[in-house]
């Protein structure tokens, strides 16, 4: 399938935590997180975090098959957080990632936002993800919310 026919066939549901692939996913997010930063710089959340009020789960589809998983979390009043971007091995570089993010961002806009932050690993292994997000406009910042100065994070933001 080329890459337009994959976005042609792509999905994207609210919801379904309970799912056993988007469990699985959430699983693989969770211990790639622990591989590549150490326990006090994990800042992916688990299952039962993700099911937590202010945040809308988000996942992406094609055909029967899971292609990646967001999330958006309100963390001011106009003010979004990113959380738990996660593209399935077998979807990864094949734009399914971008068309998410364009997603949870107009998400956020209708919530009422103006501005959308993220925090993501400073690694060699989440240069992809960093990359991803400068070219959606996202541009390092100072540490957000409960975040602290850590050279294992990355802070990004961008007004939408």
């Amino acid at each position: 399938m080329t890459t337009q026919g994959l976005h042609d066939h792509l999905r994207i549901h609210e919801g379904g935590l309970e799912h056993p692939a988007v469990i699985a996913l959430v699983r693989q997010h969770l211990a790639s997180a622990a591989e590549h930063s150490p326990p006090e710089s994990v800042h992916a959340l688990g299952l039962e975090r993700l099911r937590q009020p202010g945040l809308r789960f988000f996942t992406a589809w094609v055909g029967d098959e899971l292609a990646a998983m967001g999330a958006v979390k309100r963390i001011a009043a106009d003010h979004a957080e990113l959380k738990s971007m996660r593209t399935a091995d077998a979807f990864q570089r094949r734009g399914i990632a971008a068309a998410l993010l364009h997603h949870l961002l107009h998400v956020a806009a209708d919530m009422g936002c103006v501005r959308a932050s993220l925090e993501t690993g400073s690694m060699a292994a989440f240069a992809p993800a960093r990359a991803l997000y400068a070219r959606f406009g996202f541009v390092e910042c100072a540490p957000f919310g409960d975040y602290r100065l850590d050279p294992y994070s990355v802070c990004m933001t961008r007004r939408l």
